[in-house]
C-alpha cells in the first residue's frame, strides 16, 4: 500500500518541483519508511527498483511527456536494469533519485539512476527502457524523443554501456 500512496504523493506534488529537460538530471525526493525495510533494517533490494519505477514517473511528468505519451497510445517499459549498491539506506533517512538519460538507440533509452545523500551515491542503477503501443508493437526511440520535442541524434553511448547492452541482448 505504501507505493501507491507515494505514488498518489508524487501525482499530488509535482507541480511544486522545478521542470525538468527529459534528458535530466531530475531529482525526486523521497524518506525510507518502515515498510521499505528488510530483517536487516535496511531498504529491501527489490524495493530501489520500485522507487526508480516512481522516479521515472516523475521525470515524465515534469517533463510535459507523460500527456503526450498516453495521448499517443504509448506506455514505458524497462526492458533491461542492474544496479550496483554502495552504501545502505535507513529509516527515516531521506534521499533523492537523480535520473538522467544518456542515451538510445533505435529501439531503446537508456538512463543513469542514482540514489544520492547529499553529494554521497548509495546506489547507481542503469536501466533499458523501451516504450510499447497500446495496440501493439514497439515505439522507436525517434518517435518518442520527437515526441519529447529532441530531435537531435543521441549522445555518443558509453563503451561500458553498449557493452552491456550488447551483453543483455545475448541473454535469451
Amino acid at each position: 500500500m505504501n507505493l501507491y500512496l507515494r505514488l498518489l504523493w508524487l501525482l499530488l506534488t509535482w507541480r511544486r518541483r522545478p521542470k525538468s529537460d527529459l534528458l535530466g538530471p531530475c531529482r525526486t525526493p523521497f524518506m525510507v519508511l518502515p515498510n521499505d525495510l528488510d530483517l536487516l533494517m535496511h531498504v529491501n533490494n527489490g524495493r530501489y527498483f520500485t522507487l526508480l519505477d516512481l522516479a521515472r514517473t516523475d521525470l515524465m511528468l515534469r517533463a510535459d511527456l507523460y500527456d503526450k505519451v498516453n495521448q499517443a497510445g504509448w506506455y514505458p517499459v524497462v526492458a533491461a536494469e542492474t544496479m550496483q549498491f554502495r552504501k545502505s539506506l535507513k529509516l527515516w533517512q531521506r534521499f533523492e533519485v537523480e535520473t538522467t538519460v544518456l542515451g538510445w538507440d533505435e529501439k531503446s533509452i537508456y538512463l543513469d539512476q542514482r540514489f544520492v545523500v547529499g553529494d554521497d551515491t548509495y546506489a547507481v542503477a542503469v536501466i533499458r527502457a523501451r516504450f510499447l503501443r497500446r495496440s501493439g508493437g514497439s515505439v522507436n526511440s525517434a518517435e518518442m524523443m520527437a515526441l519529447a520535442g529532441h530531435t537531435e541524434a543521441s549522445p555518443p553511448l558509453p563503451d561500458w554501456l553498449q557493452a552491456w547492452a550488447d551483453g543483455m541482448a545475448k541473454l535469451k
